[in-house]
Formats: structure tokens, sequence, C-alpha cells
């Protein structure tokens, strides 16, 4: 079966020379791919000369870098890590076993059960974004991972194949996992250990603004992947608040049987409208995304089938 490694990088000359190393040295045939996205350092020359293909991306953004990736690389498995040698490459057989036996199409290396990430990690509020982002994603979607952001994952080709990739930036985890759960994928997690990035390195995320992106990201998956529930939500909101200003006129007219906050009574009834709008919204766009995902099954039917012939040919 063909690997391949796939390391976006942004200014790493620091780590890049080790991150590629460790993969040799654990992977020796497999083909090793640093994508760098508009480096000002030496990363792509280091890359280059420990014996990676570098690609150049010109989009900034890990999301755009991994778009690029998934659609130009060919291979039968697929391994996503960062190149600022936070994830321990050692893990690499345990975190592909699943996938190589055709027991998951994704597995996440998870970073939280062991205490690792939240010893080793000295970004303030990175841990409370982590738990938030999670909680609403296992809420929302009914699922019970533990790592939802994490950067080290690896892929089989039919994941990588059909994943289509929305994202820009450094919230294209939180898409990765919240697709595979809404599309019925097989998500696997496996404990492994997590470091700091060494003396010399430095991050690129930003706290709040990508934080404030990731967010935004569920929230937005949210409203395309549950739209009854959404809209639902909105418009149990509007309803309540139509009932509460409605309340004044309901009792003008059982009192006086006449109606004297004409203002109110018409509000009111706008949003009662409203409420009833929204959900019939929530009920049309649910019945388009179960089509969506029964339409996804027949492909993903199709694609095996595809897949059997081209590996038989």
């Amino acid at each position: 079966m063909k690997t391949a490694v796939l390391i976006p990088c942004y200014n790493e000359a620091v780590t890049i020379g080790k991150v590629v190393n460790d993969v040799k040295e654990q992977l020796p045939d497999a083909a090793i791919y640093v994508y760098d996205n508009n480096s000002k350092d030496k990363t792509a020359e280091i890359a280059a000369a420990h014996g990676a293909i570098v690609v150049k991306e010109r989009r900034q953004g890990k999301g755009n870098v991994v778009r690029s990736m998934f659609r130009n690389i060919d291979a039968d498995i697929y391994i996503l890590i960062d190149g600022d040698d936070t994830y321990p490459f050692t893990f690499v057989h345990e975190l592909m076993k699943p996938v190589v036996e055709n027991e998951a199409d994704m597995v996440i290396g998870e970073r939280m059960s062991n205490g690792t990430y939240s010893k080793e990690n000295s970004r303030a509020f990175h841990g409370f974004g982590n738990n938030l982002v999670k909680g609403l994603i296992n809420f929302l979607f009914k699922s019970n991972l533990v790592d939802i952001m994490s950067g080290y994952r690896v892929f089989n080709r039919y994941y990588v194949k059909t994943f289509p990739v929305m994202s820009k930036g450094f919230e294209i985890e939180t898409e990765m996992s919240i697709y595979g759960l809404h599309h019925n994928y097989r998500l696997v997690e496996i404990p492994i250990e997590y470091r700091d990035r060494p003396v010399g390195s430095v991050s690129k995320l930003n706290t709040y603004s990508d934080g404030f992106k990731v967010l935004k990201v569920v929230f937005m998956l949210f409203k395309d992947y549950r739209p009854l529930l959404f809209f639902g939500v909105c418009s149990l909101i509007f309803a309540v608040i139509g009932l509460a200003i409605g309340t004044v006129p309901v009792i003008d007219f059982i009192e006086e049987h006449y109606v004297y906050h004409v203002p109110s009574a018409i509000l009111a009834a706008a949003l009662e409208i409203i409420a009833l709008l929204l959900f019939a919204c929530g009920l049309i766009l649910e019945t388009t995304v179960k089509y969506q995902k029964a339409l996804a099954e027949q492909l993903s039917t199709l694609y095996t089938v595809l897949d059997k012939k081209k590996d038989a040919n």
C-alpha cells in the first residue's frame, strides 16, 4: 500500500528537518510531502535537503494547504502531521493500524486523555477553547470524541478523496471531525503524547481570532448538517417572544373585548409568522440533507466498486 505523509508548514525551519528525519526513520518507504505555505525562512530548503518532496502553496492558510494536498496526492494511506515537532511520530504505527486493517476511515491522534496536552501546552485558553468546541460538537452531533482539533491524523483514500474542504485556516481539523461524524465515517481515536514547541519555534495560531473562526465553522456546519434542530431552536425563540409580547393584547380582548395595544398585537403576530416560516425552512432543508446523505452513501458504494476494479487492473 502506498503511504503519503503530508506536512503543512509555515516558518518551521527550526523543526522541519527533525520531523522529516523522524518520518524517514519510522516509514522509510513513505512519500514525504512538505507543503510550504509562503514561509519567510528556510523551511522549504531544509525540508528538501532532508529528502522531502517540497510543494509551494501560495494560498495562505492551513485549510488551503490541506485542500491542495488531498486533491493532488494519490496514495492508499495518508498521514497528516504538523511540521512543528509537537506530535511524536513514533505513534504512527498505532494510528495506521485501524486504517490498514480497514477498521477506520480516519484515525485521530488524541492528546487529551493522558494529560500531556494540559501539561505541555503553555498557551493560555487553548485548553478551554478545545473543551468548549469538543463539548459543542459532541452535544450537537451526539458523539463522544475526546480531541476534536488534533493535527495528527491518518486517513484512507476514500475519506481524502470525498472530503470537500471548505475551511481556509486552522479550523480545518474541526471541519474534518464534523464532516466525519455527519456522514457516518468510521472514526477512531488513539491516545498519543504531546509536547510543546522547542525553543525558537513560534506558534502561528492566534487564540482569539482563530478560536472565533473555529466557533464560526461549528455554527455554520451545525446549520448545514442539522437544519431542523437549528431552525427549530430559532423558531422556538421567536415563538416564545411573540407569545410574551402578545399576552397583553390577549388580556385586553378577554377583559375588554377590544384590543388597545394594537402595535403589540401586530408585532406578536409577525413574530409567530416568522417562527412558522423558520420551522418550515428547517423541515425542507432537513429533507434535502437526508437526500444528500443518501446520495453520499450511493457514491460510497460506487467508489468502492471502482476502487476494487482499479486495484484488480
